[in-house]
């Protein structure tokens, strides 16, 4: 064991529970510690918690930042255990010499795309409102729950890349939907393949009945679905997000709540997290709020979490992991 390498787990509560076999990997590498830390914690301070741990095992929070990287001393390697790496500032890493991987995205792709129409089924048959009053003794009271079906209505999906193209596959070829499809970097030919029909935002919200949020978060779309767009779509709108909260301007989603205007509104993400029994949207029977678990599957994690560990093993051989995305370091051979 190489008593140089010093390896952190940051915010990533599944990482080695459900594998232990990863963990002992890592131990053969070096010292590991596990931390669980604000989500907002500063730059500067996190660097201060860091300090001597020079490969990182990340998940979505907290933010590695400009300040983060001109405080820390050395890091080799930041590892996500998922695929978005929007908390993480690139070019502040490649400075650094800090090499940055992400896991290979179909080892995401079915688990997520799964759960977005898993959880949109949920609001729209309302099934767990149903089972709780199964739980309270109320099945009499079954007339309460009528739901909608998902098959033959016009579905909408924002962002149709790795997860996205899954979700339009399944919702074309499993019930039947036409499927409109918004993502401004691929081709009529590319959303075709998938099933889906190439079209701009507005006709995608002003036609669809569902809409699937999977888009990738960037400077660009930051609150793309906010009051304007909330006035556009049709009255009784299911949605389903799966991709990163801050796609939606959740005072806005609130207000369409509300108003009657969303029928149903299933997340798996929040704009900040972790999300807290007093969160907006909890008001609202016709909304269901899960804990970031899209890739909670058992052969998701085993393959996050090896490709992390085949990083961390890598980086201390002086190897480039695969799927890096800076990869510009003094580190490697």
């Amino acid at each position: 064991m190489d008593r140089k390498n010093k390896i952190a787990i940051v915010n990533s509560s599944s990482f080695g529970t459900i594998f232990p076999e990863h963990l002992e990997r890592l131990h053969k590498l070096g010292e590991v510690e596990k931390f669980t830390l604000d989500s907002e914690l500063d730059g500067k301070t996190l660097a201060e918690k860091l300090y001597g741990f020079n490969m990182i095992i990340a998940s979505i929070t907290p933010f590695y930042t400009k300040e983060f990287f001109e405080h820390k001393d050395e890091l080799k390697l930041i590892t996500r255990h998922g695929i978005g790496y929007n908390n993480i500032d690139l070019e502040a890493a490649k400075k650094h010499h800090t090499i940055v991987s992400i896991v290979p995205p179909l080892v995401e792709r079915d688990a997520v795309a799964e759960n977005n129409i898993t959880n949109l089924l949920n609001v729209m048959r309302q099934t767990s409102k149903a089972y709780q009053a199964v739980l309270q003794d109320k099945w009499e009271e079954r007339a309460k729950f009528v739901g909608n079906i998902l098959s033959g209505k016009t579905a909408g999906v924002i962002g149709v890349g790795n997860i996205g193209s899954r979700v339009a596959e399944l919702l074309n070829y499993g019930f039947r939907c036409e499927v409109l499809g918004y993502d401004p970097y691929k081709t009529s030919e590319e959303l075709e393949a998938f099933g889906a029909k190439k079209v701009e935002l507005e006709e995608l919200l002003q036609r669809s009945d569902v809409i699937c949020i999977c888009a990738s978060l960037n400077e660009f779309n930051y609150h793309m679905l906010s009051e304007k767009e909330f006035n556009m779509m049709k009255r009784n709108v299911y949605l389903s997000n799966t991709a990163r909260g801050a796609l939606i301007d959740e005072s806005a989603l609130v207000s369409a709540l509300d108003n009657g205007k969303v029928a149903g509104f299933a997340t798996d993400v929040l704009e900040v997290e972790p999300g807290r029994s007093n969160h907006p949207y909890v008001q609202f029977s016709n909304v269901i709020m899960t804990p970031h678990t899209s890739a909670y599957t058992m052969e998701c994690l085993e393959g996050m979490g090896n490709k992390c560990v085949t990083d961390c093993e890598k980086v201390a051989k002086g190897i480039l992991p695969d799927r890096s995305i800076q990869t510009e370091s003094k580190y490697l051979i």
